[in-house]
């Protein structure tokens, strides 16, 4: 970034005798920079993977009934902080070592031991993924979940992982022979991890989650070291954005992972647009996998390079250049994107029924403010408030003039969707809080690297001798380490319920982490083992249930989705919820061979197997009388919560014995089709 550097022309607004030292020294080649991205990525997973077996052999206490993992991440968090602040500020003292030898007129090159170089090297580019394990991979290393358990939307996420550990094609989640809507792309990674390990797909959730954070969070320094040409700073920005997302978004890991790579974005399509080819393809391959990755995030940023364009067109360069590059980024992208997104796409265009995506109705609290994280007094405020001083007073840089109209296009979108609840519906806009924040921050780190060169020699040229900048930076990395640490060591606490859930919920053995009674989902195994006695492979049975963890758990198809929020547009959930609360309507007045004809008599094929709650045989005036019971889940938008569930019940007694087999496991009744032979 072209702020401070004797290596490229100096900044506007500064002369080329305010500059000391040089900004842009560790500038790699292109060449080296893939090659630090690949480096940095394998090296993140795998330091990230390793450290996740040998927490996998310890017997440690639940995070949630005593503070032992608590402070074995604190001690590994200052451990990482402290090598990563000492190795930086020697960094830095060599710098300034050469700065003194130039103006003196000697030797200006910088003196560093091999030994020494490597070193700073390898932890700066692996410091990420050690805060990564230090402030999560540690807390979780009792439990097989991930944060957030199976509560909720962690449900829907664990089903898509559990089908693709199943299989390498482009398959929805829950509905049988449809492709996926929501990206496949972190998932599908995620089940080839789970064939490697031989583990099942809700299982490798956990480490699946934790490598692919900590190896991105790790690309941001060679990327970032590209982008400012300072290892420092660099480091500086991916250990911000890693705690940030941590903060901010670590249970939605293939979101956190589009949302660590937006301000990194913003610059890279600004100097795209300006006609660096090397940034041209950085930005249509971001762009791309993220439209793999997470739709929402990469919407906003494609709308932000949009903006980038057409300021520049029309603004400075006053020529179609910029917005032809923007086409050659644009169709290229797509073209990425098609790898994942053609075969839904494809269905769609010719004429699949649909119902619409109910995916963007839900509005809560934090989706009707406009976030000000500058205004915080905290110590992410003071970075966003220097951040956001910077990008003004830096406006005139090509750079800051991208992340400003980037941060303009995501409050633009935050606003927007609170004027789409007017149409029925939003833009999801709470989640572009983490997008705002990270572009804040970032520009604050940029900020204070650049206080540190340009802003007290500008201010005092004179007074400050080279031993008083020596002092400075010193302090400076001891005050940012400092309050890196204040910062970072809050993490589990921020994430405490999303911890005490991966400990509380039960997992895919029927066991909870915490050691204390496990709830209805203990009997999930032995529900898949009764449906698979009677010659049902789960690959290719669909079940109707309201037992929202079982295909959690389990790689059963589901006849219904559980919410229409999570549910693919081409399964038509409206039109089988109607279907399902026929059949529950109709089964009193059916026949057996009726309602098992009803079944087949839909569009789509019926269920093979049902889940209810309920009673075999059981005494007269108890809950068999009313029936077996489900739930069907209606979007009740613009309330919030904006899920409602209705109960229905189904006759026991058109589940006759020559057609059905029924078993009463717990609280539930499985009744499984009867299949020639079993």
């Amino acid at each position: 970034m072209s702020t401070a550097s004797t290596a490229t022309p100096p900044a506007p607004g500064t002369t080329s005798d305010t500059v000391t030292e040089d900004y842009t020294s560790d500038l790699p080649t292109r060449r080296n920079t893939l090659l630090g991205m690949a480096a940095a990525l394998v090296g993140g997973a795998v330091l990230t993977l390793a450290a996740w077996f040998v927490l996998r052999l310890t017997s440690w206490p639940a995070f949630n009934t005593s503070n032992m993992t608590y402070a074995l991440s604190t001690a590994v968090t200052i451990v990482t902080l402290v090598a990563v602040g000492g190795l930086c500020l020697a960094w830095l003292l060599d710098e300034q070592g050469a700065a003194r030898r130039r103006e003196a007129g000697g030797d200006p090159t910088i003196r560093r031991p091999r030994w020494r170089v490597i070193l700073t090297y390898l932890v700066a580019y692996l410091s990420p993924a050690a805060l990564v394990i230090s402030t999560t991979a540690i807390p979780l290393s009792a439990t097989r979940l991930y944060l957030d358990g199976v509560h909720i939307d962690q449900g829907f996420r664990t089903q898509f992982l559990t089908r693709m550990a199943t299989t390498w094609a482009n398959q929805d989640m829950n509905y049988i022979d449809l492709p996926t809507y929501y990206p496949l792309g972190w998932f599908w990674m995620g089940g080839r991890l789970a064939e490697l390990l031989g583990i099942p797909g809700w299982e490798v959730y956990q480490p699946w989650a934790l490598v692919s954070l900590a190896g991105v969070a790790c690309l941001l320094v060679p990327v970032w070291q590209r982008l400012t040409g300072s290892l420092p700073v660099a480091v500086g920005v991916a250990l911000v954005t890693t705690c940030i997302m941590l903060v901010m978004a670590p249970e939605e890991p293939y979101g956190a992972i589009a949302a660590m790579g937006a301000p990194a974005a913003t610059v890279i399509a600004g100097r795209a647009l300006r006609g660096r080819w090397f940034a041209i393809i950085g930005a249509t391959v971001f762009l791309g996998v993220s439209a793999s990755l997470y739709t929402l995030y990469t919407g906003v940023v494609a709308l932000s390079v949009v903006a980038i364009g057409t300021v520049f067109a029309i603004l400075y360069y006053r020529t179609i250049r910029p917005v032809v590059r923007l086409a050659v980024v644009g169709f290229g992208s797509l073209a990425i994107a098609a790898v994942v997104w053609g075969p839904y796409v494809w269905l769609t265009l010719t004429g699949h029924p649909s119902d619409g995506s109910a995916a963007p109705n839900y509005l809560p609290v934090d989706g009707a403010q406009l976030p000000v994280p500058f205004l915080s007094l905290s110590v992410v405020g003071i970075l966003c408030l220097l951040g956001l001083i910077w990008l003004v007073v830096r406006a005139s840089d090509y750079d800051a003039r991208s992340m400003g109209i980037g941060l303009i296009g995501f409050y633009l979108w935050s606003i927007a969707s609170m004027v789409a609840t007017l149409a029925g519906t939003t833009l999801l806009g709470f989640r572009v809080d983490t997008l705002i924040v990270l572009q804040m921050a970032t520009a604050g780190v940029l900020a204070i690297a650049e206080l540190r060169l340009l802003g007290l020699d500008a201010l005092y040229p004179e007074q400050l001798s080279a031993r008083a900048r020596r002092s400075v930076t010193i302090l400076m990395v001891l005050i940012l380490c400092g309050a890196g640490l204040v910062y970072a060591q809050q993490i589990p606490v921020q994430n405490q319920r999303a911890i005490d859930r991966a400990y509380s919920d039960t997992d895919g053995y029927g066991e909870r982490a915490d050691r204390f009674a496990a709830d209805a989902g203990r009997y999930y195994p032995r529900i898949d083992e009764e449906i698979r006695s009677h010659g049902h492979d789960p690959l290719d049975t669909i079940v109707l249930t309201d037992e929202i963890n079982f295909m959690s758990y389990h790689p059963y198809f589901g006849f219904q989705a559980f919410t229409s929020h999570y549910a693919n547009p081409l399964g038509e959930f409206t039109a089988r919820n109607e279907a399902i609360e026929g059949w529950a309507v109709d089964s009193w007045e059916s026949t057996p061979e009726e309602f098992l004809a009803d079944l087949d008599g839909t569009p789509w094929r019926g269920p093979d197997v049902f889940i209810l709650r309920g009673t075999v045989d059981g005494p007269v005036g108890d809950a068999t009388d009313a029936g077996w019971k489900s739930h069907l889940a209606e979007d009740i938008y613009p309330n919030n919560p904006n899920v409602r569930y209705r109960g229905i019940f189904f006759n026991p007694e058109v589940f006759a014995e020559d057609l059905w087999h029924i078993t009463q496991i717990g609280p539930f009744v499985v009744a499984s089709r009867v299949k020639d032979g079993v």
